[in-house]
């Protein structure tokens, strides 16, 4: 397609800074021209079988576009077709338009690239239970070279959200409960994602700013219920880290209110707090349809204009997935004078920007050698293996049921994950991503802004569409996962592990509904060893069938279904030795099946090699180092109940203290945060201090040695935690300040030393002045869970109180020698 302007063509600058560039280049544009860069648009029905739809894409793009929304992510595309995609779109944008400004094309990215023929990773839950945020860095280095490959160049993760109410349903999107382990983790991704330069790395956008894990009654996007101090303290932390420790480079706002004001709307959190106080330099990305809902959910904007102008002014600078209130909208307020063009050209500036320290304008396109592209999509399949392996979390192992002895030949595998391999992928993967489509596409989430393809099409184009939509919705994603990601179930898994064994399976329901256990007492009775195959379904979006968890798929209750514990009981009562699985991307309360079993082991939507690597430890091939990033509660009557709970509050009452929990029940966790057994025994040698006092402004230094004393090799993650006593403020009865995971051989011992500074400590004091610390003694303890604390040292604070303010610290220094 040849160029056919009208206009002279804009001349793109070639020298100086991205910000110097932008500039220049802005200073050409048209207000309607700069009104499109902030605005994306979903690529459906723009790109066919035989390339770009010619009618679609000039109505979509003939003005230019600021961002493509998620491409290659809710199709059968492969990774080379996904390439040629961007590039006949970006070949249209760079030769085809006045402007000739190429897109920044987004991908989810949160586990792996979504989109066929690349590697999936274990959902970011799932990381966080490895607690080894270096080969998390290693695997956001791989999505980066996978993404950049393909021409996408922003991703929409990670989501730094601190997750501490088992009934939110996006509890598995996110690195758990506790902020230091979300920022170790977060300060990882965007690391690895970003890279030392954005010339060769993709923008990572970390969400959702702000508080918006943390809503009334624990339900999807509404109102933010916390107090100003926590908000600062706990659930901006991640995101300060990143910006200051990993240069981030976007944020997506929430979709809550927060003080009643939604966050898209909010000059003191998008302005005040996230600029001002946090640094942030970047640009700012509305989830989808925010501005939408401006008008049509919190009803706070009359129209569209107005919506606009609230949100410009609050510091949203770019509107996804489609235009809305800004593309022609704003064009037309700006010129109409409704809208500032200074409030325009601010975000503008910011969007070009972006494109220039990517590099975009020296190489818009994406490789077009489809067997390169082929070979970089499919990397990383050894790390997803150890990362998987890693996650694994062993909760309970009475009588030493684990590892399965060579006495059980015979193994009933009974429950509704029992011969799926397709529940082991979480929403954000490319298997999720189809089964969301094919919903959508039969009719479900039907206001979803952008999944109605153009209408005005050539009648073979759209009889290609129609043939290519049939085809689509016969996809069988047990299939494809099994296909083309090589995953296998936890019965599959058990018999290639197992030759030997008689191993057999009964599928029973997820959910409450008529069920006649007698296929699966059989099984059970003449087995020597039952595993049971529980736990949950993620769902992306409610739209989705079957879902008990994921994003607008909220519980008020966290039990497991009645029909998983009246599994877990007949199986018992068979009182053969009994084996809980359990797939949870969130906590379940636990307690209904706790004693029906002997051994319970959590997987955490680990992806492909989730099968296998439960079959693993199930029979001792691999030892169990994962631990809890997430407090299991006993009911759900306790929710929330995390490990940072404040002194005096929830189960972290003191012995004189004279309520000391429920009337029903006890107050404390099921299994605490942090908590994760193994088939050999750890012993923590005392703590060595490098000072026994040190002033306000100085660093703590303690080393600790550990032993495994067991017969076999194994993974510890030692675990750091500090209690300190504030004048005024009631702080956390303790808080994680470092942690490593550390490999040892039996009878092997390892020196681990933690510094931390003790601005990583600070608060907002009883003056509300910012951040301080105060002189007094802290208690530094190591253990190998917030709830076994092994050994602890006292460590005497000197000094004035001091205010840290910008120089805070975020993480502690570790080494294991």
């Amino acid at each position: 397609m040849e160029a056919t302007q009208t206009q002279e063509r804009v001349e793109i600058p070639t020298a100086g800074t991205p910000d110097e560039r932008a500039s220049r280049l802005a200073a050409q544009l048209t207000v309607e021209e700069k009104a499109q860069q902030l605005v994306g648009i979903m690529p459906f029905g723009l790109v066919g079988p035989q390339g770009i739809v010619p009618a679609a894409v000039e109505q979509a793009l003939g003005g230019g576009i600021g961002h493509v929304s998620g491409i290659g992510m809710f199709g059968s595309q492969s990774a080379p077709q996904v390439a040629a995609s961007v590039n006949a779109l970006q070949r249209y944008l760079v030769e085809n338009t006045r402007a000739g400004i190429p897109a920044i094309f987004h991908n989810e990215a949160l586990n792996g690239v979504v989109a066929p023929g690349f590697t999936s990773f274990p959902t970011a839950i799932a990381l966080a239970a490895t607690w080894n945020p270096d080969a998390v860095e290693e695997m956001a280095e791989l999505i980066r070279h996978q993404m950049r490959t393909v021409g996408l160049t922003q991703a929409l993760s990670p989501v730094l959200d601190v997750a501490r109410d088992a009934r939110w349903g996006r509890v598995h999107e996110t690195y758990g409960e506790d902020p230091y382990l979300a920022t170790a983790f977060g300060v990882a991704f965007i690391r690895g994602l970003q890279g030392d330069d954005l010339d060769s790395g993709v923008i990572a956008t970390a969400k959702h700013f702000l508080g918006y894990s943390v809503t009334e009654a624990g339900q999807n996007m509404a109102g933010t219920a916390v107090t100003r101090r926590e908000l600062r303290e706990v659930y901006a932390r991640p995101f300060e880290a990143a910006i200051r420790l990993a240069n981030l480079a976007s944020v997506m706002n929430s979709y809550s209110t927060v003080d009643g004001v939604p966050v898209a709307a909010s000059p003191a959190i998008l302005r005040g707090l996230l600029r001002d106080e946090l640094g942030f330099t970047g640009t700012v990305v509305s989830d989808y349809m925010t501005t939408q809902m401006l008008v049509e959910r919190n009803e706070v904007a009359e129209d569209k204009v107005e919506a606009a102008a609230l949100a410009l002014a609050a510091g949203l600078d770019v509107e996804l997935p489609n235009p809305y209130a800004y593309g022609p909208v704003l064009a037309g307020a700006v010129r109409d004078g409704r809208i500032a063009e200074s409030r325009l050209d601010e975000a503008v500036h910011r969007a070009l920007r972006d494109k220039f320290a990517l590099g975009l304008f020296e190489h818009p396109y994406a490789s077009e050698d489809p067997i390169e592209i082929s070979e970089v999509a499919g990397r990383g399949g050894e790390l997803a293996v150890t990362l998987t392996n890693q996650s694994v979390t062993l909760l309970k192992n009475d009588g030493d049921v684990l590892p399965l002895s060579s006495a059980s030949r015979r193994i009933a595998v009974l429950g509704p994950h029992a011969e799926s391999a397709y529940t082991a992928f979480a929403a954000y993967t490319q298997p999720a991503g189809i089964e969301l489509m094919k919903v959508m596409m039969s009719g479900g989430m039907g206001n979803m802004a952008g999944v109605d393809a153009p209408t005005d099409v050539p009648d073979d184009v759209a009889a290609e569409a129609a043939e290519a939509m049939a085809a689509f919705m016969s996809i069988d994603l047990e299939a494809v996962v099994r296909g083309a990601y090589g995953a296998r179930s936890l019965t599959d898994a058990l018999r290639d592990a197992l030759p030997a064994a008689e191993i057999a399976s009964v599928v029973t329901p997820l959910r409450d509904e008529d069920w006649d256990p007698a296929d699966a007492l059989r099984a059970a009775a003449d087995a020597d060893v039952i595993v049971l195959a529980l736990g949950g379904r993620s769902s992306w979006l409610a739209g989705a069938v079957g879902g008990t968890e994921g994003e607008g798929v909220d519980t008020a209750d966290i039990d497991l279904p009645a029909i998983q514990v009246r599994l877990a009981q007949e199986a018992a009562r068979s009182g053969k030795p009994v084996v809980a699985v359990v797939q949870m991307g969130r906590p379940y309360a636990l307690s209904s099946i706790e004693d029906s079993v002997s051994a319970i082991v959590t997987a955490y939507f680990g992806g492909p090699e989730q099968g296998r690597a439960l079959a693993s430890v199930l029979t001792g091939a691999a030892n169990p180092g994962g631990k809890l990033p997430f407090t299991i509660p006993r009911t759900s009557g306790q929710v929330p109940i995390h490990s940072g709970q404040h002194l005096g509050s929830g189960y972290r009452r003191s012995e004189t203290d004279m309520h000391q929990g429920y009337q029903d029940q006890p107050a404390t966790p099921l299994y605490a945060f942090g908590h994760g057994l193994s088939y050999t025994t750890f012993e923590y040698g005392s703590v060595a201090l490098a000072d026994a006092a040190v002033t306000t402004s100085g660093t703590v230094s303690a080393t600790i040695s550990i032993t495994n004393t067991g017969a076999v090799s194994g993974e510890e993650v030692v675990q750091a935690y500090v209690a300190d006593r504030a004048r005024g403020v009631t702080r956390p009865a303790q808080q994680l300040v470092a942690f490593a995971r550390v490999a040892l051989a039996a009878g092997e011992s390892k020196r681990v030393t933690v510094e931390f500074d003790l601005s990583q400590l600070a608060y907002i004091g009883l003056e509300d002045d910012g951040f301080v610390f105060e002189p007094g003694a802290i208690e530094v303890s190591f253990g190998a869970a917030s709830d076994d604390l092994r050994q602890s040292a006292r460590v005497e604070v000197t000094g004035q109180t001091v205010n840290v303010g910008a120089d805070r610290s975020f993480l502690a220094r570790v080494s294991v020698e």
